[in-house]
């Protein structure tokens, strides 16, 4: 017990109220973190273990309409919550982080186009259907844009800034806000390459679906966002106490 409390860098008798809000920001960057670097892979994983299918399917937002939806749900659920829970030091903090946390909960009320080839997975194997709705569809798309777009500003902006002057800010900050600035471009080019789909070349497409660029490229994103918000959380690249 003592080693999660650790690691969730959890103090449950702090000095004063300001102590505790300043430990839940680290806890929740860290628990946000967490959860977006084992989104793609837990979904891999159980589809892998309960199911027949060995190879990602299109995107991850297909993987609902699978035996791993559940586990699809709660992870993107959570890290909604945590998401809309979250308070910043900046207001705007909280704006974008609320705006990609409502943004996720929408994607889960608008599930993405439908699964439905039976091949994809063992006829043994249950998963959902759903008519076909292109205003749902379209809801889902642009949510998701909101989701992961949101999550690269903070990132690119937010998650850089320093009241320290930067001639003498710490070398550690300085790596931090190049990572976070690497993770945030990484998961902007990626969703740009999901955007160039919409051009309809045959030749990309072909490519695209030849490679499940969708899944690919999400799982970019979404490992950058997770990276990104555990380098915030200060678990890792953390300044050296004098």
């Amino acid at each position: 017990m003592n080693r999660i409390v650790k690691f969730l860098d959890i103090e449950f008798r702090p000095d004063n109220e300001d102590d505790l809000v300043v430990q839940s920001s680290f806890t929740l960057r860290l628990i946000i973190g967490i959860l977006g670097l084992i989104l793609p892979t837990g979904l891999w994983f159980y589809s892998r273990l309960f199911t027949d299918k060995g190879k990602p399917i299109e995107s991850i937002s297909h993987y609902f309409y699978t035996p791993a939806g559940t586990f699809f749900i709660i992870v993107v659920s959570a890290i909604a919550i945590f998401l809309i829970v979250y308070k910043g030091p900046e207001f705007i903090d909280f704006v974008l982080s609320s705006i990609a946390g409502v943004s996720a909960l929408i994607m889960l009320f608008c599930p993405t186009s439908n699964l439905f080839c039976a091949s994809e997975f063992s006829s043994e194997k249950p998963f959902h259907f759903l008519p076909a709705n292109e205003i749902r569809e379209w809801v889902h798309y642009i949510s998701a844009t909101l989701f992961l777009g949101s999550l690269a500003m903070m990132s690119l902006f937010l998650f850089t800034i320093s009241n320290i002057n930067k001639e003498i800010r710490p070398k550690r900050k300085i790596y931090r806000n190049r990572i976070f600035r690497i993770c945030g471009i990484v998961m902007l080019l990626a969703m740009c390459v999901i955007a160039l789909k919409l051009l309809n070349n045959p030749t990309y497409n072909q490519f695209y679906d030849k490679y499940i660029l969708t899944f690919w490229m999400e799982t970019v994103c979404v490992w950058a966002f997770g990276i990104s918000w555990l380098v915030k959380s200060g678990y890792i690249i953390k300044d050296k106490k004098n």
